[in-house]
């Protein structure tokens, strides 16, 4: 593997002079610089990123830990990271953990002894310990959708006001069995939303229900097991909240399945919209969430205190985000 000695060896010049000409940060004759990048591609020569971020102390890359990428509203928040970072010079790690963990304390691991700078997290809520210890090692840290801890920086959804909205909207629409598809009390998105059902139902003298499975949370699968679940405890039901649009299209596979015609008899809304339930047969009504801009602000927010000097680093900083709702076929 040939390296900068060779280089400079085969462009005649010193080493100091290709490191500079590489790198960009001071001038290079033009002639100069023409016969290094010349002697670059005859020996295939590729630089050694590890000393370099050893040298600079910065490696310009963040890591991104997120349940879930497929169907799902992370994939396209995770795209706004990298897009946000790309354009700052920084390059993106995804891990992707199915709310395992374990899994997720592995990657957590991997990242901290790996090449990152910052992580971007949506957080199990089991690793809240670990979290705090590399953010005190000076690794930034963004929570995104799920805030664990008050201490470090995040960018969320108003998810109370969102599962309360939705509620609101189905009720109006003449619904008074409402369902509520949801996932895991211990993470914040769900509590929060399952408060904001609960509010709109004592408010509108509604009965209260719930179903969950076992199964990944960000699946059709658990919204088509939990929909016939909600139908078992209420055959009443007349109207379906399903956490994600996963969900939510699970639900409606369920519902054809049993004839039961959307939104004629059940009216469907998704509490996290996804492009995909525009598209369906019947499309998904949703409660979207402006994914790519949270994305976006959580690369910058974490970005913003990597590049802060030591002993000037920003306060942990939290920034809600609005749902806005799109009214589909589904309801």
């Amino acid at each position: 593997m040939a390296t900068l000695k060779d280089v400079a060896k085969l462009a005649c010049v010193d080493v100091s002079t290709v490191s500079r000409a590489l790198s960009n940060t001071s001038y290079v004759h033009p002639e100069t610089k023409k016969r290094i990048l010349a002697a670059v591609k005859k020996l295939s020569y590729h630089p050694n990123i590890l000393a370099k971020a050893l040298r600079e102390g910065k490696r310009h890359t963040i890591g991104i830990i997120i349940p879930r990428l497929h169907l799902t509203v992370f994939g396209a928040i995770a795209q706004g990271i990298e897009e946000a970072a790309r354009k700052k010079g920084y390059s993106c790690i995804i891990c992707h953990t199915e709310d395992d963990s374990e899994i997720e304390k592995a990657s957590l691991t991997r990242l901290r002894n790996g090449l990152v700078d910052g992580i971007v997290v949506a957080g199990t809520g089991f690793n809240n310990h670990l979290i705090r210890d590399i953010h005190a090692s000076g690794i930034a840290i963004t929570q995104v959708i799920r805030r664990q801890d008050s201490s470090l920086s995040s960018v969320l959804v108003d998810y109370r006001k969102n599962g309360y909205e939705a509620a609101k909207y189905l009720r109006n629409k003449g619904c008074s069995n409402i369902g509520l598809i949801n996932g895991p009390m211990t993470l914040a998105p769900y509590k929060e939303r399952y408060d904001g059902y609960l509010a709109a139902a004592h408010e509108f003298n509604m009965p209260v229900i719930t179903a969950a499975s076992k199964l990944p949370v960000n699946t059709l699968e658990y919204g088509y097991k939990a929909a016939a679940e909600l139908l078992k405890r209420n055959p009443q039901l007349d109207g379906i909240m399903a956490a994600v649009d996963a969900q939510g299209i699970g639900a409606m596979r369920l519902l054809k399945e049993k004839a039961i015609k959307v939104p004629e008899q059940i009216k469907v809304i998704s509490l996290t919209g996804h492009i995909i339930g525009s598209m369906l047969e019947t499309s998904l009504t949703a409660m979207e969430l402006p994914s790519n801009e949270i994305g976006i602000k959580a690369a910058l927010m974490n970005i913003e205190e990597i590049e802060a000097p030591d002993g000037q680093k920003p306060s942990a900083q939290t920034l809600v985000f609005p749902c806005q709702l799109i009214e589909r076929e589904s309801a």
